[in-house]
């Protein structure tokens, strides 16, 4: 353990309920933040199913390497 001697200093009975306890904190603001700025994040949580991606449509657009012009099939 090479950081051994900061518990010269910090006593491990204030030292890591500290370490732990801003450990959760951070992890309850991450999950605070992304229940409150993403749409998917609750409903992945409520256990909603996952939608479907739709279907490319059947007509899609090419490129031509030699003319650089844009053709659709």
């Amino acid at each position: 353990m090479n950081q051994g001697k900061i518990w010269t200093v910090v006593h491990p009975t204030v030292g890591l309920p500290l370490l732990l306890g801003s450990v959760t904190v951070i992890a309850l603001l991450v999950h605070a933040s992304l229940l409150n700025n993403t749409s998917w994040f609750a409903g992945y949580w409520e256990g909603a199913a996952a939608t479907s991606v739709a279907a490319a449509p059947a007509s899609t657009v090419v490129a031509s390497a030699n003319t650089g012009t844009v053709q659709a099939n």
